[in-house]
């Protein structure tokens, strides 16, 4: 019995005195001076928006930590501080044994840039925080033009379109190819979007925010199989709101409909329906010829074509009009380098 007793004293005191040495050891560390300070930012920006001498002027102005005595630096004041930066996300503070101070920033990393119609212009990022451009670079992010309000409380239909900002600048900067492609994405007044593209003199229609991937992969394809044989140039507006189609308006000619999952078989439909057409001697009118056969795009015909029992003299082809070309759109903001 008095074996057991005697095991828990010696127990006893020795939680008391390994608790009295690392009182003492914490007493001596905070009656050390702070040696230095060693700042380390993290982003995806390689410190653009905030660097070292923006962390350093934030420490001074709550008093110099270098030569201080650890037990007086207030670290969760002084990171409420650096957190007040609105580029600044976290902010973590601690001594290491060597009495060094070490400042861990997380910089907030920026997922759109918007312009409004106010003519204000901020970015934000995917949390919806208004991030102030900077005096250094722009950042490479998609760009958003006529957002309807430069306020910083936003109205629930705003807010909405902000969350549709968001998936859509999301969606271009996870794709290199749109990255390169989109210029600028401008809000119509039906909250709807439209790209500018950088190659192309082009408007694109994306409609909402929603089936964003089918979308862009309609647009893709659209550009494998038909701008890689017709150019850039070809065609005035490019529609991809609508399912399983993309609508593309030619320059000076009515809408062409191409369904990118048959496109193919479609162009090798009209090859065969223009052979049976030329050795049909009961063809009573003249074919009219497809709108874009070498592109896969099929043409809607305003009316049918008509056919007869008799064979009947061709009449000439109709003279097409030609409507002058369209103008180049300027673009719809101008984007300045900061």
């Amino acid at each position: 019995m008095w074996k057991k007793r005697l095991q828990i004293s010696l127990w006893v005191l020795l939680g008391a005195g390994t608790c009295t040495l690392l009182v003492a050891a914490m007493q001596t560390k905070e009656r050390k001076t702070c040696s230095a300070v060693k700042i380390n930012i993290e982003g995806a920006y390689d410190h653009v928006f905030v660097n070292d001498k923006d962390v350093t002027k934030i420490l001074l102005a709550n008093g110099a930590v270098k030569g201080k005595e650890i037990s007086e630096v207030a670290l969760s004041h002084i990171e409420l501080a650096l957190e007040k930066n609105a580029w600044i996300k976290k902010a973590e503070l601690f001594f290491d044994n060597k009495q060094v101070l070490h400042v861990d920033i997380e910089e907030r990393e920026p997922l759109a840039r918007i312009f409004t119609l106010a003519g204000t212009s901020f970015y934000i990022d995917s949390s919806s925080k208004r991030l102030p451009l900077s005096n250094e670079l722009s950042a490479r992010v998609p760009m958003f033009t006529s957002f309807p309000s430069d306020k910083q409380k936003l109205s629930k239909p705003d807010s909405l379109l902000m969350e549709d900002i968001k998936h859509i600048a999301q969606y271009i900067q996870q794709d290199s190819f749109f990255m390169a492609q989109v210029a600028q994405v401008d809000i119509t007044p039906q909250k709807t979007f439209e790209i500018t593209p950088v190659l192309g003199d082009q408007l694109i229609k994306i409609g909402n925010a929603e089936d964003l991937e089918q979308k862009f992969e309609k647009l893709k394809s659209f550009y494998r199989q038909v701008w890689a044989k017709a150019g850039f140039e070809k065609y005035e507006t490019i529609d991809v709101q609508y399912r399983d189609q993309v609508v593309a308006v030619k320059r000076g000619s009515s809408k062409v409909y191409m369904d990118t999952a048959e496109a193919v078989k479609q162009f090798a439909n009209t090859i065969k329906q223009m052979q049976a057409a030329m050795s049909d001697t009961m063809y009573a009118a003249p074919m009219p010829k497809p709108a874009v056969i070498k592109d896969s795009v099929q043409q809607q015909n305003d009316k049918p074509v008509a056919t007869g029992k008799k064979t009947v003299q061709q009449a000439p082809p109709a003279k097409k009009t030609v409507k002058a070309a369209t103008q180049k759109k300027q673009p719809k903001a101008v984007l300045k380098k900061h």
